[in-house]
């Protein structure tokens, strides 16, 4: 069985992926951002009868003090879960959100990976780095700019990380899920501060789109039943890309012209008339 590492397992994607591989078996440390939710996680980790399987603690990937006490824990899998979603049209969107999203998105996690890599390779460790993205590291969508960036910058240094490390065989695995029923999109913070500017009413719609995904997409567990496969399987594809929609499949970037793929968005939020 794994010893796994998960960051981000405050709430949602993370704790239910955390959770379910400590179902299967795995040794799971969960990590979350701040001192309550390790508190609440530790609670919830007792009522499941856990404890023996689920140590939890603090690792805000923004913070190097724990990211170097990270790297000193026992661990053979390292899943990089943490990530953020300041969202707003980026015609309008104050550029500070845009570089915190990237501060967490992209540079916080880099860094962090970097100290997990090291430590793999001094101690000669056979691990495995699982890098959660999303399909908005292929695609585009209204008012998620700043977020899509952050992930095509993720898929970017994911996959020459992966090639780099292919002599010292530590796969590197990026994982892109679709829509996942998780709280992140009803957790955006200045979703209000475009509603009277001139994209605020489309961007409105597309965050109410967003909010039905936690209805209609995949659950937490899904996605934990798809990482205990990925570390089950001795030669682990490159890319896992489980989709909750049609439009959203994996696939579509290299299958579709960006005007097709910009009708499909707008008729999703209704706006056929819209996309031309």
């Amino acid at each position: 069985m794994k010893k796994i590492l998960i960051t981000g397992a405050g709430s949602g994607l993370g704790r239910g992926t955390a959770l379910g591989l400590a179902q299967a078996g795995h040794t799971v440390i969960a990590t979350t951002q701040l001192w309550p939710q390790v508190t609440e996680l530790r609670r919830h980790v007792a009522e499941l009868g856990l404890e023996d399987r689920v140590t939890v603690d603090k690792l805000d990937v923004l913070d190097l003090r724990d990211i170097k006490a990270a790297v000193t824990w026992d661990f053979d899998t390292f899943v990089s879960n943490a990530g953020t979603a300041d969202c707003g049209p980026m015609a309008e969107i104050p550029v500070e959100l845009v570089r915190r999203t990237f501060e967490t998105n992209v540079f916080s996690n880099l860094e962090l990976t970097q100290h997990v890599v090291r430590k793999f390779v001094d101690e000669s460790t056979a691990g495995r780095v699982v890098i959660v993205s999303s399909m908005g590291g292929l695609l585009t969508a209204y008012g998620l700019g700043a977020y899509c960036a952050s992930k095509h910058a993720l898929e970017g240094y994911s996959n020459s990380l992966r090639r780099e490390l292919m002599p010292f065989e530590i796969p590197v695995i990026v994982v892109g899920p679709g829509n996942v029923r998780t709280p992140i999109w009803t957790k955006i913070p200045n979703q209000a501060a475009y509603d009277h500017t001139a994209f605020g009413k489309v961007f409105r719609n597309f965050l109410d789109y967003m909010f039905a995904g936690e209805k209609l997409g995949m659950s937490a567990e899904q996605i934990a039943d798809l990482l205990v496969a990925i570390l089950r399987n001795p030669r682990p594809q490159t890319r896992y890309a489980p989709v909750a929609q049609k439009f959203a499949n994996w696939t579509l970037p290299r299958l579709l012209s960006d005007r097709q793929l910009d009708r499909m968005m707008f008729k999703a939020l209704g706006m056929e008339k819209a996309s031309g």
